[in-house]
């Protein structure tokens, strides 16, 4: 039997006393890309921090090439050869793409930076990716997909023997998807071992050969993907039997009629090059979905409508035209915002769940400059508990949460403040199956009590089966709202591709 490259076992870890791993085990084969899945909370994060030096274990054994090793800082497991792919991009956004990529690992001359080869290394590793650009750029000018590209190039430039990559797919289009699996193709091909950590199960079935599957801190099941089917995947996920789960589907939308009545009109967005002309309206009680491809000026509408960055158009809310300065305006008339990058644009990592709950609405909580902690307390334990929100305590620091609880915190931030129109930029990107039915259940709930959702997201079936109507934007504009009547995937795949429909099918142009 061939030596694994990467075999963890008996891994135990805890929190403030609340277990997060408990004898989980990971075994990697050298050349092999593993899947690694489970729901929010299972531990598959924890367990990766273990090995790349970010916790420390509690007990159990992590041996790299038969060794046993204990990495105390990232930089160590770097040093043996592992790098790292976060989802949410760790780099330094006000330094150039060049010092990102090769950050320690600069061309020298004479004993300073030769700065020309330097930046020359980082143009030739991204254009390897596929990936022309400024390198000599900050890089966070650059989008979240490039700065995910980016993250991918450092870790190709360290030579690393093992690549964890954890949701590397969910900022990127699919053009650069395919960029993405030839590049993991051509690691294991080197002999290079990668562990995928994705909830897109069809990206795990295209690149990778085995699979753990965690649940509960516990791994549940080793071995070859091929073997698996989706419905078993997800119901070693959920604990559940798969009949439960034919029978229920995997989606948390519900149906409802939205109201008649005009909550949020937009016309004539404009703000070039990004915005050129979008026009869109959302109902009482209605989830508008904002679908295009990447660039397609998705999030900048979103922006714009929130008064986070200027704009010319005009927005209506309630009929009533409004003139917000900044986003704070926009909070107090009622609007809400999610940003799709959680860690850079929502939660503050050192903050306790408590503290990032209410952070919206501290104004108030205050009185002569002084937090009301009662009244805080109360209204962060009853949206705990009626978003489900997993923690050890309100006081736990946001950043030891899964992905999918730190989201739910940003919803409760929001919605403790009872809005009349919630904007989500991507609300389940890159959590679980369970965790993002969960969420999708709550928009449904509170679309039906009256709320108005202006959701983006990059997942078809998600606007499909969570949305009233579409709106597809495409370079910049508005080209088609597409309602329950023509709500389809070829409608939709149309509408986003050329602006127009299928051959044979009806043109209906955006409208507000």
């Amino acid at each position: 039997m061939t030596q694994p490259l990467l075999e963890m076992t008996g891994i135990h870890k805890a929190f403030a006393g609340i277990p997060a791993l408990r004898g989980a085990h990971l075994r990697v084969g050298p050349g092999e890309v593993h899947a690694l899945i489970g729901q929010n909370g299972a531990g598959k994060s924890t367990l990766l921090k273990i090995l790349t030096g970010a916790y420390l274990r509690d007990a159990g054994t992590v041996r790299l090439s038969g060794q046993e090793v204990t990495f105390t800082t990232p930089i160590q497991a770097q040093l043996h050869g592992i790098g790292t792919i976060y989802q949410e991009v760790n780099l330094v956004r006000l330094q150039s793409v060049t010092e990102n990529v090769l950050l320690g690992q600069e061309s020298r001359r004479y004993g300073w930076i030769d700065w020309r080869t330097t930046h020359a290394r980082a143009a030739a590793q991204l254009r390897e990716l596929g990936i022309e650009l400024d390198v000599t750029r900050p890089l966070g000018e650059f989008s979240l997909a490039t700065q995910q590209m980016v993250a991918l190039a450092r870790a190709l430039a360290l030579q690393a023997r093992l690549v964890v990559m954890d949701e590397p797919t969910s900022s990127l289009d699919d053009s650069e998807v395919r960029t993405l699996f030839g590049v993991v193709r051509r690691l294991q091909a080197q002999g290079v071992s990668v562990i995928f950590v994705s909830h897109r199960l069809d990206e795990l079935y295209e690149v990778c050969s085995h699979i753990t599957v965690m649940r509960d801190g516990e791994t549940v099941y080793a071995g070859e993907l091929g073997g698996l089917s989706r419905l078993q995947l997800v119901s070693l996920m959920l604990g559940r039997q798969e009949q439960e789960l034919e029978a229920q589907g995997q989606t948390g939308f519900k149906r409802h009629e939205p109201g008649t009545d005009t909550r949020l009109q937009a016309t004539g967005l404009a703000r070039p090059p990004q915005l050129r002309d979008v026009s869109l309206d959302v109902r009482r009680g209605e989830v508008l979905g904002l679908a295009g491809l990447l660039g397609s000026g998705r999030s900048e509408t979103a922006r714009a409508v929130f008064a986070a960055e200027a704009a010319q158009g005009e927005v209506r809310l309630n009929g009533r035209v409004t003139h917000w300065s900044s986003p704070a305006a926009a909070i107090r008339a009622g609007v809400g915002f999610c940003g799709e990058d959680r860690k850079h644009d929502g939660i503050v990592p050192e903050w306790s769940v408590r503290e990032n709950l209410t952070l919206a609405m501290l104004p108030r909580l205050t009185r002569s400059g002084v937090v009301g902690r009662a009244e805080q307390q109360r209204i962060v334990q009853q949206f705990i508990d009626r978003l489900g929100i997993r923690c050890a305590s309100a006081e736990q620091p946001i950043r030891e949460l899964s992905g999918g609880n730190q989201q739910k915190v940003l919803l409760a931030r929001w919605l403790c403040l009872q809005p009349e129109l919630l904007i989500l930029d991507e609300p389940t990107r890159g959590i679980d199956v369970g965790a993002k039915a969960e969420i999708q259940r709550l928009i449904s709930e509170l679309a039906q009590e009256g709320l108005s959702v202006l959701m983006i997201s990059s997942d078809l079936e998600e606007l499909l089966e969570g949305c009233h109507r579409v709106t597809v934007l495409r370079d910049g504009q508005s080209v088609r709202t597409l309602t329950q009547d023509d709500l389809d995937e070829e409608q939709l795949l149309a509408a986003m591709a050329h602006g127009d429909t299928p051959p044979g099918g009806s043109h209906d142009r955006a409208q507000s």
